[in-house]
């Protein structure tokens, strides 16, 4: 018999639970998406929620988490222009189509009157966005594209920073006239 989140039957209603968060976000809003009604669509007891997550918040933060790093694939094409302008069109995607997309737009929101979630959205989730979005520029570098005392930090908020502002600011489209900008 295992035990442990990690094993068999567990690791499989932990899979349910985070997908049925993703799925209920995207359909009927944060605001609306109860533990309840996570329960009920992942199939499992809200006591087992309960074990394993103190909040929705908090399923909602491992969700995307758990999706960024599955659905933020990097290309290599051997250049930076199109490294870059693949991964531009790839965040594009997963931020306006993809239901952790609709999460992270969420988590995002609440953030501004939920401190404790404006942390872990600050030490968790951004970091690792950050992360994907400095490869492109940090091959460049490895390649000779780029000088190696680039300021990538700074290039990388020039390039996604427009990207973010559209979708959760002004609402506006997202171009390929601003991604080849």
């Amino acid at each position: 018999m295992h035990h442990g989140n990690r094993h068999g039957r567990s690791e499989a209603a932990r899979e349910a639970v985070l997908q049925a968060a993703d799925d209920l976000v995207a359909e009927i809003g944060y605001a609306r998406v109860t533990i309840e009604g996570i329960a009920g669509r992942a199939g499992v007891a809200k006591q087992t929620i309960y074990r394993w997550w103190r909040s929705k918040t908090d399923i909602l933060v491992d969700a995307f988490v758990a999706d960024a790093v599955q659905e933020l694939t990097l290309p290599d094409t051997g250049s930076f222009g199109t490294d870059l302008r693949a991964h531009l069109e790839e965040l594009v995607r997963f931020l306006e189509v993809s239901d952790a997309g609709a999460v992270f737009r969420a988590l995002v929101g609440q953030a501004q009157h939920d401190p404790g979630l404006a942390l872990r959205l600050r030490s968790e989730i951004l970091p690792l966005l950050r992360a994907r979005d400095r490869v492109p520029f940090e091959r460049a570098v490895t390649r000779g594209e780029l000088p190696a005392d680039a300021d990538i930090d700074l290039l990388v908020d020039r390039a996604v920073g427009p990207i973010h502002y559209r979708v959760l600011v002004t609402g506006a489209p997202v171009t390929a006239a601003l991604l080849d900008a």
